[in-house]
């Protein structure tokens, strides 16, 4: 309590010293609107085809471009870990996640997920999954916070509309596109601590019904401990083009080219080293009109891995994704889908009998979602999903909930809903390898209240939950060796706790964001802590800028098998500080960890101390 106390106190003082700061300029680029909340927010993720927040069923979180460009971060996934009550995001150094043995970037939603590497909660790129063919799990670091307009994030099973590894939850990326006539550019150039480099330069271009954007991004560091340095390129390019005022057309292509050295725990340290090149490319048809809403989706994601310990892999994941929306009477909207994922791989592991053999798995499915209005208060939402895995044969995926507008602004929600996660070809085939398991499943229940008040610019979102999961998945001994270990189900979990989210835009100059969650596992889990806390100031006036931040985390599992299993509690604060001297040209001062907080999230690795960066923005 002592540390809450304390950190509260310079919260206010910052504060205090913000609000006696004097105005150089007329000029109010910072300042936010005042109707900020009277916008009714639209929504994609939750349903496929747009809807107002407000009518979705499950607890589904918005992260708006501003918030990202307030942490000045390169990488999304951080911002987000901040942002989302109930959601973690594991981090070792002053940037860059890694893979592999070591590696940071684990996504834990209430609870579930957390493990290296992360399957559970899935991570989307305007609609279409995003995971290698053979672990299955995302690459934090490819994720860039210059391509992104906003980020949706449904916090609990989307298993209904996304298929395996929504099983926690999923984060849905909307890039950025052109939506002016002309040209525009940003860039932005910044040094910190560790020879800490980052540099990105981004650009769009619209004229009449073709659209263009594309970014290049690039981060350097020698990292806060020896052998941890860390170098990354990310290229991104998207265009589009309006057939007509229903029609669209859109494709894009990213690639990153990642290399990194993994130091290995201080209680053993080991030099390793990662050579990656990852790329997407995806095509998308959209059709809007009055009553019907659609599109088609093909992507393809491919990766090549090389490693100093000898592992050697590629490894891709392709698929499509139709759906379309319907309304067929007053107050109806009637969504049905399909989605075909193929991911494979080959890899030179090392294991015996598992190196240098081909394997691959297959999806099909099927799904369809309803809502029904009725009496204009009470939206009704049921849906049901069939999907077939080349392995394990058929999975059904039921969901259902309500959103009950009790007044003009205040919101109960309910919903009961499924997911699941299919055994990756790593689990299957490759390390601690089984062929015979089964998906891992769970049921979540959540009930949530929210309410926004325009005349006070507050909003508040209140969302207690329960999951019951079966199935896990965990390397044992092997009763018959070999191998020595083995992946097995082993069998069930039982989560449960809330979420607090709040704003407050308190006057043109100053506004307020926070959030908390609590989550009681039965049993230890990596990468969940049971006390998760975060609030930030923005100070805009004139040309000044001005963030501070607190990240409050208690009860966090950083090892959970042994005698003695380790938690860590520790407390950041955050200050970002920027000037605009021209409408074009910002120049920012930040720092993190301001405590100098010692603490450890991935076992092992100790967090860097106060880390300070400089740098500027420039936009055209």
């Amino acid at each position: 309590m002592r540390k809450i106390k304390n950190n509260l106190l310079t919260i206010i003082t910052l504060t205090l010293i913000v609000l006696q700061l004097p105005s150089y300029s007329q000029q109010q680029e910072f300042i936010p609107e005042l109707d900020t909340l009277e916008i009714e927010e639209i929504v994609v993720s939750g349903t496929r085809v747009e809807v107002a927040r407000r009518n979705v069923p499950v607890t589904l979180s918005l992260v708006s471009r501003e918030q990202i460009e307030l942490s000045n971060e390169s990488a999304v996934l951080p911002v987000l870990s901040h942002r989302i009550p109930g959601m973690f995001v594991t981090e070792r150094g002053v940037t860059g996640f890694g893979v592999a043995s070591g590696s940071a970037g684990q996504i834990s939603m209430r609870g579930v997920g957390g493990t290296a590497p992360n399957t559970e909660v899935l991570l989307l790129i305007d609609g279409h999954p995003q995971y290698q063919g053979l672990f299955a799990h995302p690459f934090p670091d490819a994720y860039v916070s210059s391509d992104v307009e906003r980020v949706e994030v449904i916090r609990g099973p989307a298993s209904i509309l996304y298929g395996s590894n929504a099983m926690a939850g999923a984060i849905n990326i909307i890039t950025r596109q052109q939506t002016t006539d002309g040209f525009s550019g940003n860039a932005r150039v910044s040094y910190g601590s560790y020879n800490t480099q980052k540099y990105m330069a981004s650009g769009g271009f619209r004229e009449g019904r073709f659209s263009i954007f594309a970014s290049v991004n690039h981060d350097r560091t020698d990292g806060h401990r020896d052998t941890s340095e860390f170098r990354i390129v990310n290229g991104f390019i998207k265009a589009g083009y309006d057939i007509n005022d229903n029609i669209s057309v859109t494709g894009d292509f990213s690639v990153a080219d990642f290399n990194s050295q993994d130091p290995g725990t201080i209680y053993n340290p080991a030099y390793f080293g990662i050579d990656i090149l990852r790329a997407k490319a995806s095509l998308s048809v959209q059709n809007r009109y009055d009553r019907v809403e659609g599109g088609l989706i093909a992507f393809y994601n491919y990766g090549d891995h090389d490693f100093t310990d000898g592992w050697i892999s590629r490894d891709y994941h392709a698929g499509v994704s139709l759906y379309q929306g319907v309304r067929l009477f007053p107050g109806n909207r009637l969504t049905v889908g399909a989605d075909y994922k193929n991911v494979g791989g080959i890899a030179n592991s090392g294991v015996p009998g598992a190196a240098d053999k081909w394997h691959d798995v297959t999806d099909i499915a099927g799904y369809t979602y309803m809502q029904q209005t009725l009496f204009d208060r009470l939206v009704l939402s049921a849906g049901l999903r069939l999907e077939n895995n080349s392995l394990f044969g058929l999975e059904t995926v039921p969901q259902a909930g309500f959103a009950f507008s009790m007044t003009d602004k205040a919101t109960l929600k309910g919903s009961a809903s499924k997911g699941f996660r299919s055994p990756t070809l790593m689990e299957l085939y490759l390390f601690a390898p089984n062929p015979a398991l089964k998906p891992e499943r769970l049921f979540n229940y959540e009930l949530g209240i929210g309410r926004e008040c325009s005349y006070s610019r507050t909003r508040a979102e209140l969302t207690v939950f329960l999951i019951e999961g079966e199935n896990v998945i965990e390397v044992l001994p092997n009763e018959t060796p070999p191998p020595p270990m083995m992946r097995q189900n082993v069998g069930t979990f039982s989560n449960k706790g809330f979420e607090l989210e709040v704003s407050w835009i308190a006057s043109r100059e100053l506004r307020f964001s926070s959030n908390y969650s609590f989550i009681d596992t039965d049993k230890p889990r990596l990468a969940s802590p049971r006390h998760q806390f975060f609030a930030d100031a923005t100070y805009s006036r004139g040309n000044i800028r001005l963030n501070t931040s607190v990240q409050q985390i208690s009860g966090l599992y950083t090892l959970v098998t042994g005698p003695a299993p380790q938690k860590e509690s520790y407390t950041l604060v955050n200050l970002m500080f920027s000037y605009r001297f021209t409408q074009n040209i910002e120049a920012f001062l930040s720092g993190r960890n301001l405590l100098d907080q010692d603490y450890t999230i991935i076992y092992g690795y100790p967090m860097p101390g106060v880390t300070l960066f400089s740098g500027i923005n420039i936009r055209l």
